[in-house]
């Protein structure tokens, strides 16, 4: 089968992440794999070797052009590339890409796979959206969503051809060695961009109640600043509880797998995401984790509140700081959970969701559309 993925860029993110994993399972198991995208970023994952990547943006020359023109480039590029390659199916990550590559198929023969990978509630809501997706959404031959919510937040239509499939945990933390409960140090982490909608704020405002009873634990944040101010606002919080020696912002990560694995508990506090693979990486570490419940439903997904893991309600500091005090307070309790927690590798290994992916899109290429 010959696969094109499609999406803006391979900075570090959550879809840019799949993307990678998925087009190097592809390649590793004999498909010929293309990933098209619109523009390069210095700071990418690296694809396989076996996959090869194609440039479908802007040429020099059109980047004096206005909004509508360089939108009417991209597309005739894109198209050119499906009528050049003739892939057997064409996924697209992401909006943008995903209404570009519905435009851009037309005449082409080329099945077009969609794959939200945000609360649809949070993207594709107003009134331009509605107007793309009563436009567009038609064309698509199936789509991939990675809660139930996420797709039924579309029509009938389209979730009849489309399917509910996980993240791959990355194979570096399933293979992580466990961490026994002697070895766990007094360190609450918590994983991902600082951006406004990941809630870090909140977080702060919940440790600082845990450092009130427990001031011997520390909390280390890490990722990159996204740049939209949610760095100034986590500042400001740890400022105002004058936690400066209690609270970390570590910066993006690597080695997450080593750092974190020996935590007393990994807090996730978003107010919404698409299926957050911080949260699935530290299950997989066997961490005891704390999530918000938040739409579209990942954590709920992942987590059986009181088993291999605690849910809290989106945006409340109390429940928080009751949950993180609640594994600190109760270590065995909190080692038992991430012992469950590590059972993720079972259902979401690389090899797992390979083939979850490669079955549906072998579906589809054979089909036009999933049947």
């Amino acid at each position: 089968m010959k696969i094109a993925f499609h999406l803006n860029c391979l900075t570090h993110g959550g879809a840019e992440r799949v993307v990678t994993n998925l087009a190097g399972q592809f390649a590793e198991h004999g498909d010929e794999v293309i990933v098209a995208t619109e523009w390069t970023d210095p700071n990418e994952y690296e694809l396989h070797p076996f996959v090869r990547r194609v440039h479908v943006g802007l040429l020099p020359a059109e980047e004096g052009k206005g909004r509508a023109g360089k939108a009417l480039a991209r597309r005739s590029h894109l198209h050119d590339f499906m009528v050049r390659e003739k892939p057997d199916v064409l996924v697209a990550f992401a909006r943008k890409a995903i209404y570009r590559s519905l435009s851009a198929c037309r005449g082409t023969g080329v099945p077009v796979v969609i794959s939200v990978r945000v609360d649809p509630k949070a993207t594709y809501t107003g009134a331009l959206n509605s107007i793309m997706i009563r436009l567009l959404f038609g064309r698509a031959a199936g789509g991939v969503f990675q809660t139930p919510d996420a797709r039924d937040f579309f029509s009938e239509d389209i979730r009849r051809r489309s399917v509910v499939i996980l993240n791959p945990v990355t194979q570096k933390y399933i293979d992580a060695p466990d961490t026994p409960l002697s070895a766990r140090t007094k360190t609450v982490v918590s994983v991902g961009r600082l951006v406004f909608f990941k809630n870090q704020t909140m977080l702060v405002h919940a440790f600082s109640k845990v450092h009130e009873k427990h001031p011997d634990y520390v909390l280390k944040i890490y990722g990159p600043d996204s740049g939209d101010g949610a760095k100034t606002s986590i500042k400001e919080a740890i400022h105002e509880h004058h936690l400066e020696d209690a609270v970390f912002l570590m910066g993006d990560c690597s080695t997450l797998e080593k750092e974190i694995r020996d935590a007393a508990c990994f807090a996730f506090s978003s107010d919404y995401e698409g299926m957050p693979n911080a949260l699935m990486e530290a299950m997989a570490l066997g961490l005891p984790v704390i999530s918000t419940d938040c739409r579209p439903g990942a954590p709920r997904m992942l987590i059986q509140s009181g088993e291999n893991g605690l849910l809290v309600p989106v945006g409340d500091t109390d429940r928080m700081a009751q949950a993180i005090l609640y594994m600190i307070e109760n270590p065995q309790k909190a080692q038992a959970m991430g012992e469950r927690a590590r059972r993720i590798r079972e259902r979401a290994n690389e090899e797992v969701i390979y083939r979850q992916w490669r079955d549906f899109l072998l579906e589809v290429s054979a089909h036009g559309r999933r049947s």
